[in-house]
């Protein structure tokens, strides 16, 4: 079996599988984890808003901190968009994503796709760059951060240059893509990037928890 078979097949197969028992084992332990009954009155009612709200809000920086974090959310979120439109919008991808789900759409221009996979690998950069730069976030960072940011800027410089045809030939440059893109499936439910899954969850629970209680938000 060559290397790109494998990546396409055995690889592709453990990487799901560990993906989905991880996702399942991470929610589960989440749901099952205790909380002391509150018995005083709820201030508000229904608190569904509240958690609606908190999502939205919690979304863009407080105007207070704007002036010192605007920098790092925008490339945040040039990070977040521009790797959702390479993986939901590149047409390989999709094929991929029906043939294991059999959801469909059409995909984007290429040159769009490849124009955001660039962005999104420059704003990979930026950040890790200030990560190492900044006194207060290279002290709390560790492990899980740095090998959360090579596990998600590997598949999209390894599809650049699969895309342009650099490096080794195509079919081995595609193989270690696919790899790549396999290791971050494996890792996500076992680090930060878990955090695909739970952002909206936790800043719900929190926004809801702080409507009941009549704390404003």
């Amino acid at each position: 079996m060559d290397l790109l078979s494998f990546a396409r097949g055995p690889a592709l197969q453990w990487a799901l599988v560990i993906f989905l028992l991880g996702v399942v084992w991470r929610l589960t332990g989440i749901l099952l984890l205790g909380r002391a009954p509150d018995y005083s009155e709820p201030r508000n009612a229904p608190a569904w808003p509240g958690a609606f709200k908190l999502i939205l809000t919690r979304s863009w920086p407080k105007r207070e901190f704007a002036a010192r974090t605007a920098f790092g959310e925008t490339m945040s979120y040039v990070f977040h968009i521009g790797l959702a439109i390479v993986v939901l919008g590149f047409a390989p991808h999709i094929l991929l994503i029906q043939s294991l789900t059999g959801l469909s759409w059409p995909g984007l221009p290429t040159g769009l796709v490849t124009l955001s996979a660039a962005l999104t690998a420059g704003a990979l950069a930026v950040l890790l760059v200030r990560r190492l730069m900044h006194p207060v976030l290279r002290l709390i960072s560790n492990f899980d951060d740095y090998f959360s940011w090579l596990v998600v800027m590997l598949p999209v410089v390894t599809g650049l240059m699969a895309t342009a045809h650099a490096g080794p030939r195509y079919e081995t440059m595609l193989a270690v893509h696919i790899l790549s893109a396999e290791l971050m499936l494996a890792w996500l439910p076992f680090g930060k990037l878990m955090h695909s899954f739970l952002v909206f969850v936790s800043r719900g629970t929190t926004g809801a928890l702080f409507t009941r209680k009549g704390a404003a938000l």
